[in-house]
């Protein structure tokens, strides 16, 4: 073991997992081929709602190949009822949720059958003879129209489509005063309505299951997020004795939110490989993955703001629907309630109401898609903070100084009664509008509105918070989350001087290998090479919550600093013995111990063998040096930062081009800042992504229309601009690290600042909204469905002057 040679925190390496991922010399679920292995594929429903009236697989069980064909009514016995781990109230109507349909199916794509062959191409060719009858139901697509009276049903017998109702009232909940009287008293009133469209994960690698059935030792192995999770909910489902079942999560290729899940697929796979006593496996195509995988967003936003005239807010109403498709999956219900805590954002309002209604339609179910909840609370605050400036005739930016927390307010506690630990909101936005040349760019503005020019400039802006890093544990119980919020780890130092970090975080793509070796080499005084993080498998890895909820790092990367500052107490301990000194005189810097006031010095490596051979090891110190830690954190982890954007719009097409974007984020601490422009990027993509081009769209049957990239539009790099990022450091207090979360950042911030972009440079032409996606077909009709009574000055910062606005801009 050496020491080592400068300090690893906040140094940009190469992420060492990369040259694997990057060659091939990697092992995704996919690639794993077991001694007997036999292969799954799933039939699918092409209706949406319709009553299974029979299911003929003659034909199938008689082509080549085939082992097994089962149905819904084959596997009804056993299959259970997938798991929702979050009823967010205690009246929440959730239906039993198959894995395969038995008697009706309640969207397009969900699992009507499946057969085994001895090939995937046979198991595939074999689904192609499978007879199914429907009897179609009424379609319920429109989760409005789905709460008014006398609509159809998705579930007939709950009596209603509105599972649930989660409601906050600062006025109640003693964090604020009440929002009737901010309203009724208000100089100003803005309500607007907003729509998040439904979006599509599309991870990089589609979902895959590996089974292996051996009897007392079963093992499965996904392409998911939650190899812990995902034991304890099939063990529970399936009633496999928990010890009994390895889950294995491998590299894997993207989740945002998407592998975040109990899969249908995972169920059926070990239920077929009991069944039949073989290794199965299970792939889905693309189109299978965007027709049956969880989709995310699908909210409709009705936002009311109260301000006096001068543009200080004073109240903030929210009533939301939340889309949750056909059935709860496993957070499906709470990711808009993640939303509710940040719709106040980083601004000082006084009074607050968040009602959130979830309603069953027959889609493909909804859940955590990157930011789960608050990209949905970021955009419809940072919308209405641009249509009050437009209301007020301000700059939009002018604006949100005067109601944002100042940097010697914190902490904060926020009319949601959350405490913002650290922020300084002045310095990313000054910060933001030096590299963006923001005055600059409004007088470019100003000029091209004068001029008339048919390519108008727009201006957008996004200064966003998150609370992320998800937990802690008493805090999610409140909430009625069915888990902790707490994170292990363990540190093993081996006699030959290398280090091995156990994790219960689950990397799928983003750097935890890196990461965690960076700070253990800190923590210890290694060489960041000598240092192997072992994660994913629930029999090596034995406790731990998993990765989601940008948790990772504040939550899992302080459980092994804590573990390995166990270590280095045991090891100070150790050497004490062996120096013959006192424990208390003993410091330890760059893997070195050395006794104070003396020459006399011991390295780590030294101590290493002296407690693994324990020869002579003080009265009561087991042999070795591994530790172990569970972190919880005290509260959540607050990032904030300020995008800016600007658009050129071509008031002839509706096309819209990104001309330049810039970002200032504050993570706290910076472990590694190559990873974290990669985050940045990522989620920038991301966002960006949900502003101009993502959309999944059903017809009127409720078919998906959008199940193939040829018609969901994911952007590439050519279809995105160059970004210009910094970062702002304001340290966070909740975990010893000092840092927050950076793994949704972007897709929270992006989205508002681009649809605020595009709809500050038609303005002044009488647009007040543009629905996303902000298509150059819809920023077109939007142009042409203009209000004619605009006048064609624009007020200050682009926003249009108003007179009396009491009672609101409809």
């Amino acid at each position: 073991m050496t020491t080592a040679a400068e300090p690893e925190v906040g140094r940009g390496r190469r992420r060492k997992e990369d040259a694997r991922l990057l060659t091939g010399a990697t092992r995704w679920t996919d690639n794993l081929r077991l001694t007997g292995m036999v292969h799954m594929a799933v039939l699918r429903s092409p209706v949406a709602h319709a009553r299974i009236t029979s299911v003929d697989v003659a034909g199938a069980t008689r082509m080549p190949g085939v082992l097994a064909v089962l149905t819904g009514a084959d596997l009804a016995a056993e299959q259970g009822s997938l798991p929702c781990a979050w009823p967010i109230t205690e009246d929440m109507l959730a239906p039993p949720a198959p894995s395969i349909a038995v008697d009706e199916v309640n969207f397009a794509g969900e699992a009507v059958a499946l057969v085994v062959a001895r090939t995937p191409h046979e198991a595939h060719d074999a689904l192609a003879a499978i007879d199914v009858d429907y009897e179609d139901l009424p379609v319920v697509l429109d989760p409005a129209a789905a709460v008014e009276p006398g609509a159809d049903l998705v579930h007939p017998d709950l009596g209603t489509n509105a599972s649930a109702t989660w409601a906050f009232d600062s006025a109640e909940a003693g964090t604020g005063s009440d929002v009737d009287r901010a309203l009724a008293d208000a100089e100003v009133v803005v309500e607007r309505s907003f729509r998040q469209q439904r979006l599509i994960p599309a991870f990089l690698e589609p979902r895959s299951v590996v089974v292996d059935p051996t009897p007392g030792s079963v093992t499965l192995w996904s392409a998911t997020q939650v190899p812990h999770v995902l034991r304890w909910m099939l063990s529970a489902v399936l009633g496999i004795p928990e010890h009994e079942l390895r889950v294995v999560a491998p590299d894997v290729g993207g989740g945002f939110g998407g592998k975040l899940q109990v899969t249908p697929e995972e169920v059926l796979a070990l239920l077929v490989a009991r069944r039949l006593g073989k290794p199965v496996k299970w792939t889905e195509s693309r189109t299978e993955s965007m027709l049956s995988a969880h989709h995310g967003r699908d909210q409709l936003q009705r936002v009311t703001l109260a301000a006096r005239r001068d543009g200080t807010v004073t109240g903030l109403k929210v009533e939301l629907l939340a889309d949750m498709g056909a059935y709860l999956r496993l957070l499906s219900p709470g990711v808009p309630i993640l939303g509710a805590f940040m719709f106040n954002a980083i601004y000082k309002f006084p009074a607050y109401r968040f009602t959130c209604t979830t309603v069953f339609t027959n889609k493909t179910p909804t859940d955590a898609y990157r930011g789960a909840g608050r990209p949905e609370a970021t955009f419809a605050i940072e919308r209405m903070m641009d249509e009050l400036a437009a209301e007020l005739g301000v700059d939009p930016l002018e604006l949100r100084r005067r109601n944002w927390i100042g940097h010697d307010e914190f902490p904060f506690t926020t009319v949601s009664g959350l405490t913002y630990d650290s922020g300084d909101y002045e310095a990313a936005t000054a910060r933001a509008v030096e590299l963006f040349g923001y005055d600059a760019l409004r007088a470019e503005q100003r000029r091209r509105r004068a001029g008339g020019d048919e390519v108008q400039l727009g201006i957008g802006i996004s200064t966003y918070t998150e609370m992320c890093g998800l937990a802690p544990s008493r805090v999610l119980g409140a909430l009625r989350f069915g888990a902790g919020g707490w994170e292990h780890a363990a540190i093993r130092l081996l006699p030959t001087g290398k280090v091995e970090v156990v994790t219960g975080t689950s990397p799928h793509g983003q750097g935890h290998e890196t990461a965690w070796s960076q700070i253990v080499a800190d923590r210890l005084g290694v060489p960041f090479e000598d240092v192997a993080v072992l994660h994913g498998d629930t029999r090596v890895a034995h406790r731990g919550m998993d990765s989601y909820g940008s948790r990772s790092l504040a939550v899992g990367g302080t459980a092994v600093v804590l573990a390995a500052d166990k270590v280095v107490a045991k090891a100070r301990t150790v050497a004490a013995h062996l120096m013959e000194c006192s424990a208390d005189d003993v410091e330890f810097a760059a893997g070195t111990f050395s006794v104070r006031g003396t020459s006399t010095t011991m390295t780590l490596a030294e101590v290493v063998v002296a407690a693994h051979v324990a020869h002579d090891l003080p009265d009561g110190v087991e042999p070795g040096l591994d530790a172990e830690a569970t972190f919880d954190p005290s509260d959540f982890s607050y990032p904030h930062g300020t995008h800016l954007c600007a658009v050129e719009v071509d008031t002839r097409t509706g096309r819209v081009r990104i001309r330049s974007y810039v970002c200032v984020d504050d993570v706290g601490k910076v472990v590694n800042p190559v990873i974290v422009e990669g985050q940045v990027h990522g989620g920038l993509a991301q966002g960006i992504a949900q502003a101009l081009y993502e959309e999944a769209l059903h017809d009127e049957n409720g078919t998906l229309t959008t199940a193939t990239f040829a018609d969901y539009l994911l952007p590439s790099a050519a279809d995105l601009p160059a970004f210009t990022t910094d970062r702002t450091e304001t340290p966070a207090v909740s975990n010893p690290l000092g840092v927050k979360g950076v793994g949704e950042a972007g897709a929270i911030a992006s989205t508002p600042a681009v649809v605020n972009a595009v709809v500050d440079a038609v303005r002044h032409l009488g647009v007040t909204d543009v629905e996303m996606p902000c298509t150059p077909m819809r920023v077109w009709k939007a142009l042409q469905g203009r209000r004619a009574d605009v006048p064609t000055t624009p007020g200050a910062g682009g926003g249009l002057g108003s007179t009396d606005t009491r009672g609101g801009a409809q």
